[in-house]
């Protein structure tokens, strides 16, 4: 059974979301719960900030009523189908729409010369076509688009459209791309950075170096892209989708659709799993374009192999590393050469590279750091934004290198990683003081010192659980069991100048909050957070956020733990100004000042106690509102030689992997992963707790099977069969053994991000495990199994 639930997009059109549920019932607007049952009484639930405040979204996703953007619908609803290239590189040399045009039920087609304003968008740098229209770039990139009645004529017609291509040898090889000939107009060389720190002749006593790979990791979202476009009266267009920047993407679409900014609004949807960019614009322009020329909505619900094909993924990086360290472990100097493939377009690159030349030595003191970096354009799919950008290729290597730092001296290496940790008050190879708490020592300890899993020894061996899963092939006899190190680093925020800020309002009326911010909640849980501030704050219970769209003031991209610094501080500031309001009154009637009335558990109380009443009875009847902004310090961008204060804060983690290896098969298992982190405050422990697991997951992901394969700049098995996830049988467990709680002065609650940085720290841990327990120098990621096979004697 189905329900839906109507806003009103225009007024002719209107928008619904459908959805099926179990007991059916009618879905609600994006983001809210539907409500309790009025005939039970509601079980009493924790508020305010340090309590494990359920999700608001929690009951409708558990319950199949949470809208999606595939769960749209309008009136005249047409739906809509790309037209991708087949190939990597090659020259268009003619396009023919005329037998998808004549195909009963096709509305419209549209090109490159249908594109009435800017005919290229980018979030950072405007390189990439709507259309392609002279040259393809990459595997799938956008031909055409068809809008018709019906899903197969919409992908009928775009199999219709005949292409005439001359087709060209793709440039996959990131080190070709410097002297191959130019693949886009703009040159191949998106970014280069030289960093410079110290004695360039410093030299230590023992010396390792390393080469390393890192893979293409998928974001391999929960849902795939879809979208709906409704025409408005007014000549402009609404777009629903999963955004998770709507003004950014609100802009990009304006300049393409040739139309002011505030006649292009994107409302956002249920966003079904974020660890990137959603969506992304090369999915909403069709949308707009064949909404506009049709004067009709048009949906467009991508395949999963569309979804691989259309959206950017993590940088593959290829790292050449030398590590100089005295005869104590000490390090000297690192040297280190960083090559990030773009894949074909710019995108996110310049700020990806930015970090992992930052973060290349690592959370360690370094006297003497010299790094090269370049992200260079290539044939190969589009890069761009994942967790940890940067910062997770540089760790697996920096890590393998204190691996072999330590196998070198003949030390532990753990004991090796905490002679060199970085502590507050150090530099970074940036030049940039660390001015925030940084207790990596600590973090490394609590997970050294956790106590090991049990070797299966004492259980039957029927029982035991193999690398390969259950009923594997392998052997019990030919499992080596590995114990390694992992210490990550992330930024928070944006860098190098961005200029971060966020507008929040809060509302009260008789005592119910609404929380007004684009602050997008993919998944981090920022529509929790912001009712546990408003409760914390004014002690009101009901508490709800707004739907999401660009009439509200920008709030900024949800990435890098912005929306929990940034956005949080903008509500915090916001609800306090509305609990001024609400306390002046009062406070001038019993001659005090503000500060000397309390908010706390629902009750206002004087400092002496002789003045109490609920929050409930002074809200009674009023209307009370605040608008605030909150706008963190500002950042510089990377000099010539690599040095700024580029970063406005850090956060850093410690993981202790421990992975069984069948020696003679490669595989891996991995065992357990023991987590300290350095989250400044814990806000929401059930939710922080989550977000760890999860990002220690996808960091799992990155380690041992995620990997889109390209041959040729061809993508192979572009679907969830061939790109290898992870799943619940491969999820280990996760021992959280510390959280440490040195709030950062400068951050809203002192709070940290919680999800990038583990996902940064896990893969580096795995390998490090991996090679303790095989003896083999693991420099690929994801690990292929013939990495994970030791020597037959060893």
């Amino acid at each position: 059974m189905s329900g839906q639930d109507a806003a009103t997009a225009t007024s002719t059109t209107t928008v619904t979301f459908t959805t099926t549920t179990a007991a059916g019932g009618a879905a609600g607007t994006p983001g809210a719960a539907p409500g309790p049952d009025p005939e039970q009484a509601a079980p009493a639930v924790p508020r305010g900030i340090g309590a494990s405040v359920p999700a608001t979204d929690a009951r409708a996703k558990t319950e199949g009523t949470f809208p999606y953007a595939a769960d749209l619908w309008a009136e005249g609803l047409l739906w809509a189908a790309v037209l991708r290239s087949p190939h990597a590189h090659a020259r268009i040399l003619s396009v023919d729409t005329s037998a998808a045009e004549r195909m009963p039920g096709v509305r419209a087609v549209v090109t490159h010369a249908d594109v009435p304003g800017a005919t290229t968008h980018g979030r950072r740098i405007a390189d990439r076509p709507v259309f392609a229209h002279d040259v393809v770039r990459h595997h799938g990139e956008p031909i055409a688009a068809v809008a018709a009645d019906h899903p197969d004529t919409a992908r009928l017609a775009a199999a219709a459209i005949t292409v005439e291509y001359e087709l060209f040898e793709a440039v996959t090889d990131p080190e070709q791309a410097f002297a191959a000939p130019p693949l886009h107009p703009d040159g191949n060389l998106i970014r280069h950075i030289p960093l410079r720190y110290g004695d360039p002749e410093a030299t230590g006593e023992v010396v390792v170096e390393g080469l390393y790979r890192i893979g293409r990791q998928d974001p391999a979202p929960i849902g795939a892209e879809a979208g709906l476009a409704v025409p408005r009266p007014d000549g402009g267009v609404e777009i629903y989708t999963a955004s998770t920047d709507p003004h950014l993407d609100r802009d990009l679409a304006a300049a393409c659709f040739g139309l002011e900014p505030d006649r292009v609004r994107i409302v956002v949807t249920g966003v079904p799993g974020a660890t990137a960019d959603r969506e992304d614009a090369a999915f909403q322009l069709p949308l707009g374009l064949l909404a506009l020329r049709t004067g009709c909505p048009v949906k467009l619900a991508a395949t999963r192999e569309e979804s691989f094909l259309g959206h950017t993924h993590r940088h593959p990086t290829l790292l050449r590393y030398r590590h100089h360290a005295d005869a104590e472990g000490r390090l000297v100097k690192v040297e280190a050469q960083i090559l990030m493939d773009a894949g074909a377009y710019a995108d996110s690159s310049a700020e990806s590279l930015a970090a992992a030349v930052a973060f290349a030595c690592g959370p360690y003191v370094v006297p003497h750091a010299f790094v090269e970096g370049w992200a260079v354009r290539t044939n190969n799919p589009p890069s761009g934004h994942v967790r940890g950008e940067g910062a997770m290729q540089v760790c697996a290597a920096y890590e393998g290198q204190m691996d072999k730092l330590a196998a070198a001296l003949g030390m532990d290496g753990a004991e090796l990683r905490l002679r060199n940790v970085l502590a507050t008050g150090d530099l970074l190879p940036t030049g940039q003081t660390v001015t925030c708490p940084a207790p990596v020592a600590e973090l490394l300890r609590a997970v050294r010192d956790f106590e090991l899993p049990p070797l299966p020894k004492d259980t039957p061996e029927e029982e035991w659980l193999l690398p390969g899963g259950p009923e594997g092939a392998g052997e019990p006899g030919a499992v080596r069991r590995g114990v390694g190190y992992g210490v990550g680093m992330v930024h928070m925020l944006g860098a190098e100048g961005t200029d971060e800020v966020s507008t929040a309002t809060v509302k009260v009326v008789d005592g119910v909050a609404t929380v007004i911010c684009a602050a997008v909640d993919t998944g981090q849980g920022f529509a929790t957070l912001a009712r546990q501030i408003v409760q914390e704050v004014l002690g009101v219970e009901e508490v709800s956020t707004a739907p999401v769209d660009t009439d509200q003031p920008p709030a900024g991209p949800a990435a890098h733990g912005r929306h929990t610094w940034v956005s949080g501080g903008a509500v915090e500031r916001a609800a306090k100004m509305v609990r001024t309001q609400l306390l002046q009154p009062m406070a001038h009637k019993l001659g005090m000042s503000t500060e000397l009335l309390q908010v706390k558990d629902g009750r206002i109380t004087s400092y002496d106690g002789a003045f109490s009443t609920t929050v409930a009875e002074a809200m009674a009847g009023k209307e009370l509102w605040a608008t605030a902004q909150c706008r963190p310090h500002p950042t510089e961008p990377l000099d010539g030689d690599g040095q700024g204060d580029a970063f406005v804060g850090l956060a850093f983690c410690a993981i202790r992997a421990v992975v069984d290896v069948d020696i003679e098969l490669g595989t891996v298992r991995v065992v357990e992963l023991a987590v300290a982190q350095d989250v400044g405050c814990v806000l929401n422990p059930r939710q922080l707790e989550a977000r760890i697991e999860a990002g220690v997951t996808q960091g799992v992901g990155a380690a041992l099977t995620e990997n889109l394969r390209s041959v040729g700049g061809l993508v192979r098995h572009p679907d969830l069969t061939g790109y290898a996830l992870p799943t619940s049988l491969d999820a280990p467990t996760v021992r959280i053994v510390k959280l440490v709680e040195e709030r950062d002065v400068v951050a809203p609650f002192g709070a940290k991000a919680a999800s990038a940085v583990p996902v940064v720290t896990t893969p580096a841990a795995v390998a490090s495990a991996v090679r303790a327990a095989t003896g083999r120098p693991v420099n690929r990621l994801p690990i292929r199994p013939s990495a994970a096979v030791a020597a037959a004697n060893s």
